[in-house]
């Protein structure tokens, strides 16, 4: 990773492991927001074990879906299906309701987009909601869909916020056969009357459990109740919870059970702390451990806007490749930045927790808790960012004396 001065190299996260002390156990906790954390929880070693490899029993050539799609496949270099695509797409096609229980990161845009598309250039009535948590997975999500119905004339819109309203309105008189957006956003149509769902036969939830962390349930109940019925409908979850259960029960009568999740995620993942002592002592050794040889894609996490553009500006000036993104920034900037990242013309890409949520890239090698994290639950899904599509990855938190 480039960088200007001549800082002493080490290994990620050094000689700096917690060390506990049962005795007096909560000074040693910190605090996050609601709640005190042990950081003896920061440190881990990786339990990764290397999964008996799965054998598909399709092509994606094989699956009877419209020629266009396989073409489109073809040429994204789509061969052989992963185990949610290679379960869940014949089920789709076959018109049952399914419920993906996956990691991300194993293929899940794709296993819904076939069967979707494919109803879609088959039946010229049909049209397809696609809801996810934030606005960088319905990006992704837009992109994904958009290159694998290449050509095929279909028109749709993505409706989420910190976009115009302008544009959105535009789209939607032309009567998109795709919606693709985030709760709130579509909720914020559907009672402007600016969207009507009731001729919409074809549903899916994205990562349902992150939606209900995040307090959508009110609007996801809401955009469920406005859609047709009958209608097909994709689940899509890391976890299957009771909260999950109730959701899918109350809009689903009989989904078929897709589980292909492994480990968790953050199983794969070495963690460790570094203590520091002040202000200077902290970037200094963010600085060594980010030019240590096998640091090459990393996500710093830290709390506030202003403190995340504070560290991005202080690592461009030590020369590395850096960029933010925060809630402050404009969609735009946010969308360039994650394609740097995504592209690695960057190595760096410092955030918070709110804009860092919905990125999906695969080859990220280390996750930087530059900030404590304010829950367990965010540390989980900070750190298994690293620890995507089979990769061992690594976890550092920083911890003041």
């Amino acid at each position: 990773m480039p960088y200007n001065s001549q800082a002493r190299r080490r290994s990620f996260g050094g000689n700096n492991r917690f060390r506990s002390n049962n005795r007096n156990k909560t000074r040693n906790m910190v605090k996050g927001r609601g709640q005190y954390i042990d950081p003896a929880k920061f440190v881990r070693e990786a339990t990764f074990k290397e999964e008996e490899k799965y054998e598909s029993t399709h092509n994606f050539s094989d699956f009877n879906a419209h020629q266009l799609i396989k073409d489109n496949l073809h040429a994204k270099g789509y061969e052989i299906p992963s185990p949610i695509q290679d379960q869940t797409i014949p089920l789709g096609l076959g018109g049952s309701d399914v419920i993906g229980i996956a990691n991300t990161g194993t293929g899940k845009t794709a296993a819904f987009s076939v069967p979707v598309l494919n109803k879609l250039l088959k039946n010229p009535h049909s049209k397809a909601l696609i809801v996810a948590p934030t606005r960088e997975l319905a990006q992704q999500i837009e992109e994904e869909m958009r290159s694998i119905a290449k050509n095929s004339g279909l028109f749709g819109v993505l409706l989420i916020g910190g976009t115009p309203m302008g544009p959105q309105l535009r789209d939607l008189r032309l009567k998109p056969r795709v919606v693709i957006g985030t709760p709130g956003r579509i909720k914020d149509h559907l009672e402007r009357g600016t969207l009507h769902l009731s001729t919409f036969d074809q549903v899916v939830l994205d990562e349902v459990d992150r939606m209900l962390d995040m307090g959508f349930l009110p609007d996801m109940q809401f955009i469920l109740d406005n859609l047709k019925t009958p209608r097909q409908s994709f689940f899509f979850s890391a976890t299957m919870d009771d909260r999950v259960r109730k959701l899918i029960s109350t809009f689903s009568t009989e989904p078929v059970t897709v589980s292909v999740k492994t480990s968790d995620t953050s199983d794969n993942v070495h963690q460790n702390v570094v203590h520091f002592s002040d202000k200077n002592d902290k970037i200094e050794k963010l600085h060594e451990a980010l030019v240590s040889d096998n640091v090459k894609k990393v996500i710093i996490f830290d709390e506030t806007q202003r403190s995340v553009e504070r560290l991005n500006q202080e690592l461009a000036d030590r020369g590395f490749a850096t960029d933010a993104i925060h809630g402050g920034k404009s969609q735009g900037q946010r969308q360039r930045a994650l394609h740097k990242f995504k592209k690695s013309d960057i190595d760096i890409l410092v955030a918070t927790d709110v804009a860092a949520r919905g990125i999906d890239v695969s080859d990220i090698t280390h996750v930087i808790n530059y900030a404590i994290p304010q829950t367990y639950e965010d540390y989980t899904h900070r750190v298994g960012r690293a620890g995507r599509a089979g990769k061992i990855g690594h976890a550092l938190t920083f911890i003041s004396r």
